[in-house]
């Protein structure tokens, strides 16, 4: 079974609000600058400089920002498969990034303030020591609506798979026989041989 899903347009709306937030500081960096250099000895001429770089940064920002996030967000899809999961991104170089459930560990949900505000969720996906992002996170499913049931999916999914990495800590020894070791090692070395038969 396959579920394909795209960002909600709300998550276009919390890059033009980051976006916007961004032009923001910089205003009022500026002002303060402003206010700085004109504290004791006015200087008309620095002052039009200061503003003219600041609002020209912010211009640019935006005619270069603006398309980005339109196209990307655009773009942006997830595919929720039986084995795997899918993200296709890009603008104009395409990116198919697969991601199978053997290699994950957890779905982590994550709602910044404006994912918040806006009712919107992110699932980040986790895995064992392969990512390669400084985040420790191998891909993102950002911009969903409906992400308290596609996070409860994807995690029920994931006990299905993996029933044995439930959450268990260090207190609760593990009760698995002997017999149902070997057999998850025989699984998992039928389904690297398979993969390399490919």
């Amino acid at each position: 079974m396959e579920n394909t899903i795209k960002p909600d347009m709300k998550y276009w709306t919390a890059q033009i609000l980051i976006l916007a937030v961004i032009s923001g500081i910089t205003l009022i960096s500026a002002g303060v600058l402003h206010l700085i250099i004109n504290y004791s000895n006015p200087d008309p001429e620095a002052t039009l400089v200061l503003w003219s770089i600041c609002c020209g940064a912010n211009i640019v920002m935006w005619v270069i920002s603006y398309p980005i996030i339109h196209l990307y967000t655009k773009n942006l899809t997830y595919i929720i498969q039986d084995d795997r999961v899918t993200i296709l991104s890009g603008i104009l170089t395409k990116k198919e990034q697969n991601i199978p459930y053997r290699s994950i560990t957890d779905f982590v949900l994550k709602r910044g303030p404006f994912d918040r505000y806006l009712g919107i969720g992110t699932i980040q996906v986790q895995t064992a020591g392969q990512s390669q992002t400084a985040t420790g996170y191998e891909g993102c499913l950002s911009g969903l609506i409906d992400f308290d049931s596609v996070h409860g999916d994807l995690r029920n999914k994931l006990k299905s798979l993996h029933p044995v990495s439930e959450s268990t800590t260090t207190s609760e020894p593990l009760n698995i026989s002997n017999e149902n070791v070997l057999s998850q090692i025989l699984e998992e070395l039928k389904e690297i041989r398979r993969n390399t038969e490919k």
